[in-house]
C-alpha cells in the first residue's frame, strides 16, 4: 500500500514538474517574441512595405530596395503632390520647389525655395543639410540629382505615381516614416474603402466608350487606361478608344479619324499649362474647327467634358475618393446623384 503512494506521489510530481517547466517555456517564448518586436524586426508589412520599430523598408521608383529611419527631421521635397501627401502624413519640410499656384501647401508655406520643379538647385538642397530629399521618380532632371546626394549621405526617397495603388503605396511609406497610423487610417485605408465602394457601385453592363484627351498650348494628344484618369476610367466600366489602337503610340497622336469612326459616348479633356485661354484655341484651331466634331455623339449630347485641374491634371491624392465619384456622377447620373 505504502508502494502504491510512493509511486503516486512520484508521479504527481513529475506532472507538477512537467506543467511548471512547459509554462516556463511558454514564459521564455513570450519573452523572446517580446524581445524580436523591441529589437526592430518586422513589425508590419502592407504594399510591399515594412515596417520596423525604427525604419522603414520598400523597393522605390528605381527598383531598389531602401531602408529609411523615422522621423526624419530635415526633409526637402521636390514634388508638390508628394509634398501634399507629405503633409497629410503629418510631416514637415525644410525646403521646397515653387508650389504650383493651383495647390499651395500652407503648412510649408515658410520652406526654403530650392528652386522649381523644372530646375531644382542642387547647391540650395545641399546647402539645407536633409537628411532625406523626397522625388518624382518619374522627372529625369530630379533623378539626375540622386548620385551627388548619395555622394553627400543624403537619405533619398523616389516614387513613381501612376495610378492609385501608387498613392496606397506612398501614403503608407510617409505615414509609415512620420509614425502616424491615424493618419494612414484617414488618408490612406478610409480613401481606399471609398474608392473601393464608388467601383462596386458602378454599374458594369451600359458599354460606354470615352476618349481621354490631354490639351496644351502646344499639343492634343491622348491617354490610354494605364494613365492617372485612364485607370478612373476603366475602373468604372467606361471603355477607352486609346486601348489596343493606333493612338497609344509613345507619342500618343490624337486622331480625328479614329474618333470619328468609334464615336465615343464621352470626350474628357485634361488641360495642363497656366494659360487656359491658348490651350482652348489649340482646342478650335485643331479639334473644333473640323466640320465633323459636332457630328459626334459625345459633342452633340452635351459629353464633351474638361475636368478640373485639381482633380484630374494634379493628383488627388486624399480626395481620390472625390475624383472617382465626380467621374462616376457624370457617366452615371442615374445612380450616383
Amino acid at each position: 500500500m505504502k508502494q502504491k503512494r510512493t509511486i503516486t506521489v512520484i508521479i504527481i510530481a513529475a506532472l507538477v514538474l512537467s506543467l511548471f517547466s512547459g509554462c516556463s517555456g511558454n514564459q521564455q517564448k513570450a519573452a523572446a517574441a517580446g524581445q524580436n518586436e523591441i529589437s526592430g524586426e518586422s513589425i508590419k508589412e502592407e504594399f510591399g512595405v515594412r515596417i520596423d520599430k525604427d525604419s522603414v523598408t520598400f523597393t522605390d521608383g528605381r527598383d531598389k530596395e531602401v531602408t529609411l529611419n523615422k522621423h526624419p527631421q530635415r526633409v526637402v521635397c521636390l514634388f508638390t503632390s508628394y509634398l501634399e501627401i507629405w503633409d497629410k502624413a503629418g510631416g514637415k519640410v525644410i525646403g521646397k520647389i515653387e508650389d504650383a499656384s493651383e495647390k499651395p501647401i500652407e503648412s510649408a508655406k515658410d520652406a526654403e525655395i530650392v528652386g522649381t520643379q523644372a530646375a531644382p538647385s542642387l547647391e540650395k538642397i545641399i546647402a539645407l543639410q536633409p537628411d532625406l530629399v523626397i522625388i518624382n521618380g518619374n522627372s529625369k532632371i530630379s533623378m539626375d540629382l540622386v548620385p551627388a546626394l548619395e555622394q553627400n549621405n543624403i537619405g533619398i526617397l523616389a516614387m513613381k505615381f501612376f495610378v492609385k495603388e501608387d498613392y496606397f503605396k506612398i501614403a503608407r511609406i510617409f505615414t509609415a516614416l512620420t509614425d502616424r497610423e491615424d493618419l494612414y487610417n484617414e488618408y490612406g485605408l478610409k480613401v481606399k474603402n471609398d474608392v473601393e465602394t464608388i467601383i462596386n457601385k458602378a454599374p458594369k453592363d451600359k458599354g460606354y466608350k470615352a476618349i481621354l484627351m490631354m490639351a496644351s498650348a502646344k499639343s492634343i494628344t491622348v491617354r490610354d487606361s494605364s494613365s492617372y484618369v485612364g485607370q478612373m476610367l476603366k475602373d468604372l466600366n467606361v471603355e477607352n478608344i486609346c486601348d489596343g489602337s493606333e493612338l497609344t503610340t509613345d507619342a500618343k497622336v490624337f486622331s480625328m479619324e479614329t474618333i470619328l469612326e468609334k464615336d465615343p459616348d464621352f470626350i474628357f479633356v485634361q488641360v495642363t499649362g497656366t494659360d487656359q485661354s491658348k490651350v482652348f484655341e489649340k482646342l478650335k484651331k485643331d479639334v473644333e474647327s473640323n466640320p465633323a466634331w459636332a457630328s459626334l455623339k459625345a459633342v452633340k449630347e452635351g459629353r464633351y467634358i474638361f475636368l478640373p485641374k485639381e482633380l484630374y491634371m494634379y493628383k488627388a491624392n486624399h480626395r481620390y475618393a472625390e475624383a472617382y465619384e465626380g467621374l462616376a456622377k457624370i457617366i452615371y447620373p442615374e445612380v450616383f446623384n
